[in-house]
């Protein structure tokens, strides 16, 4: 009985043990296979993401380019403006002033003043031009490119004013020496009786 009580547990052990050691898994076995091409696949995802990595500095380095030519070409253009507006100046100064102080309806008195009022605008414009003299020529100020376009920027827009501002001087003494060349007319007429 004994035998039999052992052989009943032991067939129950069994019986109670086989159903989970049978729905259990054993070792996984691998494919190497797949493990290969799972492998070659990485490697590649790799090689791709250096050369992404790669196209996206190219557009940086490239977008850092566009922006310097574009900052160059707002500098070209604003010295280029500056140097018309200059131009303007000088022949302004050179002729008008010249016609002006000539004229037999400016008095002594007041040749200084006209004389003083047009030097002083030719005076800001030589300094304005050597400051650019030395912002384009000079790495002494350490400016970026978009500092440096600003700055010719703001000088632009100076030498605008400069001109407009010496082309109402000139229009208010030509009205000057008009209406005074109308008043002598008026004044030294033949008088009818």
């Amino acid at each position: 009985m004994r035998r039999k009580v052992l052989t009943l547990s032991m067939a129950l052990t069994i019986a109670l043990l086989l159903p989970a050691g049978a729905a259990c898994q054993g070792m996984p076995v691998y494919d190497n296979t797949n493990f290969i091409s799972m492998t070659k696949s990485l490697v590649e995802s790799a090689k791709q993401t250096s050369e992404l990595l790669r196209t996206v500095e190219f557009l940086k380095e490239q977008k850092d380019n566009i922006v310097k030519v574009n900052h160059t070409i707002k500098q070209l253009k604003a010295v280029k403006e500056l140097a018309k507006n200059n131009e303007i100046l000088f022949q302004t100064v050179r002729n008008d002033l010249r016609d002006i102080l000539n004229s037999p309806y400016i008095k002594a008195d007041e040749v200084t003043q006209i004389s003083t009022s047009f030097e002083d605008i030719m005076d800001t414009a030589l300094d304005d031009l050597d400051f650019v003299n030395q912002i384009l020529s000079s790495d002494f100020l350490k400016m970026t490119d978009a500092e440096r376009t600003a700055i010719l920027m703001e000088k632009k827009v100076a030498s605008q004013e400069m001109v407009a501002e010496l082309g109402v001087k000139t229009r208010r003494y030509r009205e000057i020496i008009s209406f005074r060349k109308m008043q002598d007319i008026i004044n030294n007429r033949e008088k009818e009786y």
